[in-house]
């Protein structure tokens, strides 16, 4: 090729020369077993690429095609064919409006740092406004039983006044359906011997199932369904009505001394662990906008230091450094992973977590101080959260051209009470807010990926006002619009019902004339032990690739509005950069079709332009 050739393939290898090259080894089709409905049988399906560099450019380009990234692997869904469609999901930071409950998180953590609320009180019965109903003590019992018996009939009522709570959003049906008294068991020392790591489980309920049990009994209209929280009928089960309830116990004061947490269908209570140590004054930390050296980002959380006594204050700082490996990090992701997510020890190991949360391909763009890149400059980072200095949650994002893209958080077990997940979030929107003073096309928070067929990742469509990205045709569509649909099946070509807006048709015509592709989540989700509603968590995608090529038949269905000609591909060769129509020549026929095959494919899930930019590597 010659040297004007040369010249003119490399200046197109990036959106940007001076942000650096994007370059990736194509990893063909993937299959692993999904880490969200854990079905055995059923697998995920998805494309993956390597990629050695990627430009924040082109990866903003690949969030907005449904990319995702784990460490340096790239991984698209096959929305079709995956057994639990993941669908992009995005809100602008301007437009945010806070819910009842994620105002009562922030006031929760600032009563926290102002020291009027400590996790670890104890349950005061006696003299508890709330438990005015609770009986005296009972004759013929010693001081010590009378206390228990209080205690268990205390929270007895106090889940009767949650489920109570819950029940009322389900409008005239609450007061038709007659729901049970709850009952609470203590749990003796001898069975908690028997659990591995429940040693501070202390009282147990089952309420949740006796309330699925009755209400799968009764004719309950479908209204009521999605006016309780459910799609379906399907969805009422004891795994889901005990996160309800664990949630919203969790948000009761009078029980403050206890951790709620919802297991198998089961509500336990859990004695809040020990909490920050002894704190050092009431120092007030002050945001800063300018970065420091190393890309890293100081900001605080302003609180008021004449309400309290000094002694009680507690100090919150907030630190984004750029992705690297910290000893003190990886030990909070032990704990976290272990505690939260029942990990084994030998299965949390370095080399896994440096792979999936340190190791980044995004090429860091440093500040330019000219409005187009924020104070800490494009890339990966990690966001610390400190609490009279020592760690208590690491938030994993990307701050990118458009927007901050959240991919994971772990965080201290000891403090759930404050729900550091919901948290962060609320965070990182108000970061994009303060941020777009300094790069104006600061837009967007990403929240990584939403399954509607998983009810443990609907929480994201809480933060509004969210939405979703087409599979089709890459164009975002309201949340409030696509729900009914999802509600319907797991995978819908979002872009169709804009096709419909200005028909005069009822929701319910709309949604059974648009084209609707794949099949409904009809399994029981089996959830697991912890907050996972309350991160955000994205699967190590790393499974085996899928040899065969058989898409190649319809490469160009219904993709083929956006189909290009694999000739203007860049392919990287050895230290060379040409496109793949003047390689042709170079190569054998039986080279160029699997070839020709490759680019096809990867042309279709990546897109014409970006194929045109990327350099697709042959070594």
């Amino acid at each position: 090729m010659s040297g004007k050739k040369e010249n003119e393939a490399s200046s197109s290898g990036s959106a940007n020369n001076d942000r650096g090259e994007s370059v990736i080894v194509d990893a063909g089709k993937r299959k692993s077993s999904c880490g969200y409905c854990k079905s055995g049988g059923r697998a995920s399906a998805s494309h993956g690429i390597w990629a050695h560099s990627i430009t924040v450019d082109d990866y903003q380009d690949l969030l907005d095609r449904g990319w995702r990234r784990s460490g340096s692997f790239l991984y698209k869904p096959e929305m079709e064919r995956t057994c639990c469609p993941s669908y992009t999901i995005r809100l602008k930071a301007g437009d945010f409006a806070p819910s009842k409950e994620q105002l009562r998180v922030s006031r929760r953590m600032q009563r926290f740092l102002d020291g009027t609320f400590d996790g670890k009180k104890p349950v005061k019965i006696e003299s508890s406004s709330s438990n005015s109903d609770a009986k005296e003590n009972i004759p013929g019992k010693s001081e010590e039983q009378n206390k228990e018996e209080q205690s268990l009939l205390f929270l007895s009522q106090q889940i009767d006044k949650a489920v109570h709570a819950w029940a009322a959003s389900g409008g005239e049906f609450a007061s038709e359906f007659h729901f049970p008294k709850a009952f609470v068991r203590k749990i003796t020392h001898t069975k908690k011997k028997l659990i591995e790591q429940f040693e501070d489980l202390l009282y147990c309920s089952n309420i949740s199932f006796r309330i699925a049990a009755g209400l799968k009994r009764c004719e309950i209209t479908q209204k009521t369904i999605h006016e309780l929280g459910f799609s379906s009928l399907k969805e009422i089960l004891p795994t889901n009505i005990a996160e309800k309830l664990a949630c919203l116990l969790n948000e009761r004061e009078e029980i403050s001394g206890l951790t709620v947490r919802a297991c198998n269908g089961y509500l336990n209570f859990h004695t809040a662990s020990k909490l920050v140590s002894s704190v050092q004054g009431s120092e007030t930390v002050n945001t800063s906008s300018r970065a420091p050296r190393g890309g890293g980002v100081k900001r605080g959380c302003m609180v008021k230091s004449s309400e309290y006594p000094q002694k009680k204050r507690r100090k919150l700082e907030i630190r984004l450094q750029r992705s690297s490996f910290d000893p003190e990090e990886y030990a909070l992701y032990r704990r976290y992973q272990i505690r939260v997510h029942n990990d084994t020890e030998d299965h949390v190991m370095e080399s896994s977590y440096r792979r999936f949360l340190v190791d980044t391909p995004i090429v860091y763009v440093p500040p330019s101080g000219d409005n187009t890149v924020p104070p800490c400059g494009f890339g990966s980072f990690h966001q610390q959260y400190l609490i009279d200095g020592r760690l208590v949650a690491v938030g994993v994002v990307d701050v990118l051209p458009k927007c901050l893209s959240s991919k994971y958080l772990f965080w201290d077990p000891d403090l759930a009470f404050l729900s550091l997940g919901k948290y962060s979030a609320l965070q990182e929107i108000g970061w994009v807010k303060e941020n777009q003073v300094h790069c104006p096309s600061l837009q967007y928070y990403y929240l990584g990926y939403y399954i509607h067929s998983c009810s443990k990742m609907r929480y994201k469509a809480a933060y509004l006002p969210s939405e979703l990205l087409c599979p089709l045709r890459y164009q975002w569509v309201p949340f409030d619009i696509a729900r009914p649909l999802l509600d319907k099946q797991s995978y819908v070509i979002l872009s169709d019902i804009g096709n419909l807006q200005n028909e005069e048709s009822s929701q319910e015509e709309q949604v059974n004339n648009i084209e609707l592709l794949g099949r409904d989540i009809g399994e029981d989700i089996n959830e697991s032990l912890g907050d996972e509603d309350e991160e955000m968590m994205e699967p190590d995608f790393e499974g085996s690739e899928d040899g065969s090529d058989e898409e190649t038949k319809d490469v160009a269905s219904i993709d083929g509005i956006e189909e290009g000609d694999v000739g203007e591909i860049l392919i990287g060769l050895k230290n060379t950069r040409m496109r793949y129509k003047d390689l042709r020549p170079m190569f054998g026929t039986t080279e160029n079709d699997y070839l020709e095959m490759r680019l096809h494919r990867y042309q279709k899930v990546v897109g014409p332009g970006l194929s045109e930019r990327i350099v697709y590597s042959l070594g």
